[in-house]
């Protein structure tokens, strides 16, 4: 009888030094006793058609992809989730037995289950704020409207990709000209930051946030520094704060559970495990 072969994932990207998925994922295989692996996987630009091909015959359950593959991949798979088929990239590989390919988007996930572990009974608000409007956005705009937002209002310093996404999302996202990102907090119960603003080395986010209710939540989806303005700013008003860590962590749970067949859990412990390597 042979023994049972360890299961193996990866994370696919270029570069992918900087990614805090093998250190996620090894987190969760010692804490649940699998015998497997998750590896870095470099992949140019040029290659990676050929490296999913060899994902099956190499053995793997499923990758990981981050940039600057995600909306390549979702037109290599052989098939896609729905989410992944409206946000047209892909963050999740699952190997089939057969072979063949399915990619899925689990984004939009983390950033809800960040939402309700942080803020415990959270509910998707009647109006929602979010600024930016890159690959992120996308999956926050999705995610939020799929989970019944009634108005999202969009502040974007490019105008014409805020348009866009309205137009491509529906009525209920509102483009806003960046210079009316603080008017556009009046009764908003959720503001999202998803652009690159506050986060180390990035110019600062600047935002009145005097028209914020008193029961609103704030997220910040940057996660270095964990602390930004933003929140620091919140925090001063007594507002609730959110930090984009948990967006990270909660995200990694479906592609684990889909490889190695255990639901992990974001504990403390992995939240500081993976905080201090920021």
């Amino acid at each position: 009888m042979t023994a049972p072969q360890s299961k193996i994932a990866g994370v696919i990207g270029w570069p992918v030094g900087h990614s805090r998925s093998p250190a996620l994922h090894r987190h969760w295989l010692a804490r649940y006793g699998i015998d497997g692996a998750y590896l870095k996987l470099p992949v140019a630009p040029g290659r990676l058609a050929d490296a999913l091909r060899g994902l099956s015959a190499l053995g793997f359950a499923g990758a990981n992809v981050t940039i600057p593959h995600k909306q390549e991949t979702a037109t290599l798979m052989d098939r896609l989730d729905d989410t992944a088929r409206r946000l047209r990239a892909v963050n999740l590989i699952i190997v089939e037995s057969d072979g063949t390919l399915t990619g899925r988007n689990t984004d939009g996930f983390g950033f809800l289950e960040n939402l309700r572990q942080a803020q415990p009974g959270w509910t998707a608000p009647a109006i929602a704020t979010v600024l930016g409007a890159g690959g992120a956005a996308r999956a926050v705009i999705d995610s939020l409207l799929e989970a019944g937002v009634g108005e999202l209002r969009l502040a974007n310093r490019n105008r014409q990709r805020a348009e866009d996404l309205a137009a491509e999302f529906g009525p209920r996202v509102i483009p806003l000209d960046w210079s009316h990102r603080s008017d556009a907090l009046a009764g908003a119960g959720l503001l999202v930051n998803t652009t690159s603003l506050g986060m180390t080395g990035q110019p600062p986010l600047e935002i009145d946030l005097t028209l914020l209710p008193e029961d609103v939540v704030v997220n910040d989806i940057v996660y270095s520094p964990l602390r930004t303005q933003l929140l620091a700013a919140a925090q001063a008003r007594g507002l609730r704060a959110v930090d984009g860590l948990g967006m990270l962590l909660h995200q990694a749970r479906p592609a684990f559970k889909a490889w190695f067949g255990t639901d992990p859990q974001v504990t403390d412990s992995l939240r500081a495990e993976i905080a201090a390597t920021l």
